[in-house]
């Protein structure tokens, strides 16, 4: 039995003529649908290659539908609205020609390997769309499993070696009395077609099969964790794509404003994995049509959290994590099945995700698994450290009684990406013990304004400031040498003196932030909310996640080093010698 549609065909014949009929429909009418079939009736195999030269949904549902449509004797599910839309995707590229990039980023486990990396390169070398393919896999081996997996369609599928003939001949002879190449890495058709696979870290530059250049590349999982590891790391891959995978092949040829030939169709397939990994960055690349989707489909402002702590779920999830229980997870599992329709969200593979199995355990389980391989989100991948940041106006801060003030700076070279911020904040701690942020800016400044808006910062609190804080690693101590050279041509400056501190910051970054959480939180470090760039410093604190998964923590490294430091500064109280007559002795 064979089950499509939500109905049922007893037979292979049956299947093959509903889905003729259907995407012949959509082409040219039912009538002339009805009038193909029953001219085509003794080869329908001839329609059907006819048909799925133009329709690749077709081309896969009939030709692959051992792998694509559920029948009893395989263990395919049902597809989802978006595995079609990948194939319409795919129309659109290689058969309207609309895109010559696309950047495909779709959840782990949703079978776009399948639908897109096998299902278009058998497409492509059917119809000799492409005479050219290189795979590009994350390692050698991946790239091995790619093309045993179509080596295994041409070899095996009946269908396929009816309507294209024997395409994958090891032991036939060219012409040139050559055998074919076939090997764990390359694939000579002998429609005069050739596929290669390589993994990521394989030099593709210059990379030709008889003179021609690859005329589709296709990059599935083509990042590793390890390419996300240090911001190096991530800009060296970038820079790789660029320069070898996008230049590897041919642009369009035009002649009179006619295009004659198509660009070298460039394809990457995969997950983010960080906020400025490959695919992220691809996403950001207008050169590219990009889909980007998630196992949960979330309504507009939803978040995955919106869902996850609401009442329901979180009951279920203390039954999940209550040892007390002898079987926690199903006793959550019951939960959920007896809360079914209150609790249940929409997926993008209903036919597969469960919500509470496949999305919420794993969710529980390791958040920022979840967000990165199955929502697709790097903005979340860590969990936000800070949930709320005190801010007070100028004059209430004023107000207060301060007994050590400094000036913190963290500078930062403009010609960097990511540290392209300079913070520079006026700190004082008070009687009460909390630390207030009574000014601060943090923009993108050259040397020369950012070593006069020091100046300025000293101009405005004369008296208050006694220590000047500025991290070493940027300019390595010129800019503390600047400071000092103003400082001594100033007017009144000059006659002040000043403790400097300039170290190497060599702690790690994540845990000295993680020690003023607690007095963020808790509203013990308080920002005056009439500085100009108050909105930016407090959302890029709230936006911290960790350094590894956080664009920019200008602020937050800033903050956490002022409220360490100023701690650290002793006061030194003047000591009055009263005459002991005074007190009649």
């Amino acid at each position: 039995m064979i089950y499509f549609d939500r109905l049922e065909f007893k037979d292979e014949l049956r299947f093959e003529i509903y889905i003729l009929k259907k995407h012949l429909t959509k082409h040219y009418g039912e009538e002339k649908a009805i009038a193909l079939i029953q001219n085509n009736a003794d080869d329908l195999d001839r329609l059907a290659k006819a048909l799925g030269e133009i329709d690749i949904a077709f081309f896969c549902l009939y030709f692959m539908s051992d792998t694509f449509v559920v029948k009893d004797g395989n263990i395919a599910r049902e597809l989802a609205p978006a595995h079609y839309e990948l194939w319409e995707l795919a129309d659109d590229a290689f058969i309207k020609d609309l895109y010559d990039k696309l950047n495909i980023i779709e959840p782990r486990g949703f079978a776009k390997t399948t639908i897109f990396d096998l299902a278009i390169s058998v497409w492509l070398h059917c119809y000799r769309k492409s005479i050219f393919t290189l795979l590009g896999a994350k390692k050698d081996d991946d790239a091995g499993q790619f093309i045993d997996s179509i080596k295994k369609v041409f070899l095996e599928n009946e269908k396929i070696k009816r309507a294209f003939g024997i395409l994958i001949d090891p032991k036939g002879a060219k012409p040139s009395g050559e055998r074919y190449t076939v090997n764990a890495n390359e694939i000579e058709f002998t429609n005069d077609t050739y596929l290669r696979a390589v993994g990521s870290a394989s030099s593709v530059r210059g990379a030709n099969w008889k003179g021609i250049r690859p005329t589709v590349v296709i990059a599935d999982d083509y990042q590793d964790e390890k390419d996300i590891l240090t911001e190096d790391a991530r800009e060296k891959k970038y820079n790789r794509w660029t320069k070898e995978i996008e230049q590897v092949g041919d642009k369009a040829v035009y002649r009179k404003g006619v295009k004659i030939k198509s660009a070298t169709k460039i394809i990457s397939i995969g997950t983010v994995l960080h906020i400025d990994c490959l695919m992220s960055r691809l996403s950001r690349n207008n050169d590219y049509k990009t889909i980007l989707r998630r196992a949960i489909i979330l309504e507009p402002n939803q978040t995955v959290e919106d869902i996850f702590e609401s009442p329901l779920w979180l009951e279920c999830k203390k039954l999940y994590f209550n040892d007390k229980l002898d079987n926690p997870k199903e006793a959550a599992k019951q939960f959920y099945q007896d809360h079914k329709e209150e609790m249940k969200f929409k997926t993008l593979w209903e036919e597969k995700w469960d919500c509470f199995n496949d999305l919420a355990v794993p969710y529980w389980e390791n958040r920022i698994s979840f967000m990165s391989e199955l929502m697709n989100d790097a903005t979340a991948i860590g969990e936000k450290w800070f949930k709320s940041v005190a801010t007070r106006p100028s004059k209430d801060i004023e107000e207060h009684q301060f007994i050590k003030t400094m000036l913190i700076v963290d500078p930062a070279s403009t010609q960097t990406r990511r540290s392209d911020f300079t913070f520079i904040g006026v700190g004082s701690e008070s009687t009460n013990g909390f630390v207030y942020l009574r000014d601060y800016l943090m923009k993108r400044l050259t040397f020369d304004q950012y070593c006069g808006k020091v100046i300025e910062y000293l101009e405005r609190y004369p008296d208050d400031i006694t220590h000047i804080k500025i991290e070493k690693n940027t300019f390595q101590g010129a800019d503390v040498l600047e400071i000092k050279k103003l400082i001594s041509k100033h007017d009144v400056l000059k006659f002040k003196q000043y403790e400097f501190i300039n170290e190497m910051q060599r702690k790690n970054k994540d845990e000295k932030i993680s020690t003023i959480i607690d007095d963020v939180n808790n509203g013990q470090i308080i920002l005056n909310s009439d500085c100009e760039d108050c909105k930016e410093v407090v959302d890029q604190i709230k936006e911290f996640q960790g350094q590894q998964y956080t664009p920019h923590d200008d602020a937050i490294d800033a903050i956490s080093e002022l409220r360490i430091s100023i701690k650290e500064i002793e006061v030194i109280s003047t000591v009055q010698i009263l005459d002991r007559r005074s007190f009649g002795l």
